[in-house]
């Protein structure tokens, strides 16, 4: 049976999605992009290491209200508006997690949504 995740400390869904859903001993985390959950508001116009602190922010409320933390993920996607911003990127990824590292894919996008610059997604077991 899957239950849904949602906390008032992320950003609110702004589509038809859930902040994240628990399914047996997994919890799967939508893509978080780099809104202020107070007011929806982008943190860090077009700086990518201000929005990539942002989206790990998200993410960790997002598994705080799961009773989980980044040494819970298992899997991580990050989307790049560029791919020239992976070392800064990369830089701010690496202060959330301690080895053994999740898996981890990252891709270069035509487009994220609102413009951003950069979308992680994370999958994180209990």
């Amino acid at each position: 049976m899957k239950k849904e995740i949602l906390t008032n400390t992320a950003p609110a869904p702004i589509g038809p999605y859930s902040q994240a859903i628990e399914i047996g001993s997994l919890v799967f985390c939508s893509g978080q992009i780099p809104l202020d959950p107070s007011n929806g508001s982008i943190v860090g116009e077009g700086d990518v290491e201000a929005q990539t602190k942002q989206v790990m922010k998200n993410i960790s409320e997002v598994l705080k209200k799961a009773e989980l933390s980044f040494s819970n993920v298992v899997k991580t996607t990050i989307f790049l508006k560029s791919m020239g911003d992976f070392p800064k990127v990369n830089a701010i990824y690496s202060e959330s997690f301690s080895a053994p590292f999740p898996a981890r894919s990252t891709v270069e996008v035509a487009r994220l949504p609102k413009d951003v610059l950069v979308e992680v997604e994370v999958i994180a077991s209990r």
